[in-house]
């Protein structure tokens, strides 16, 4: 767990049962930060995150609620600034919503255990899959294997 989990009971890197809290709770045991992203459909600015360009060996969980999301091999190198992923752990892992905002149609990836809203999935990414799942960091945990070292 990192410094978001911390004071997060509802956060878990194993149980996958959805969680319906109230915004009230969520407000109360996320930071402001992963609040605004998660909660309020925000979007850190491109190239700042600091998951964008990260290398590491392992995991990679969502920061609201514990749930695993992508694995590191599943990364890929973007231009879009920010951490880019061809697929998810399991298929329950996320779900998806139309998001017609600012005069755009996208696809909206949220949490599949705990509906944080994590990004935005497009068809211009790398094989297998050809899909781009568009994270933003603030929103993502990751943890690296034990076998990695790191």
């Amino acid at each position: 767990m990192n410094e978001h989990s911390v004071s997060n009971p509802y956060c878990s890197r194993t149980d996958t049962t959805k969680l319906d809290l109230p915004d009230s709770v969520w407000k109360k045991v996320l930071s402001p930060e992963v609040y605004e992203v998660a909660r309020k459909a925000g979007t850190e600015r491109a190239f700042t995150g600091k998951l964008w360009d990260f290398e590491g060996i392992g995991t990679y969980y969502c920061a609201a609620c514990g749930n695993a999301l992508f694995r590191s091999d599943a990364k890929f190198a973007s231009t879009c600034g920010w951490p880019s992923f061809f697929e998810t752990v399991r298929p329950a892992s996320v779900e998806y919503r139309a998001d017609m905002a600012f005069g755009m149609s996208r696809t909206e990836v949220l949490c599949g255990r705990c509906g944080a809203h994590l990004g935005h999935v497009f068809d211009d990414g790398s094989p297998p899959t050809g899909k781009r799942f568009c994270m933003n960091s603030i929103v993502l945990d990751f943890e690296p294997d034990t076998a990695a070292g790191q």
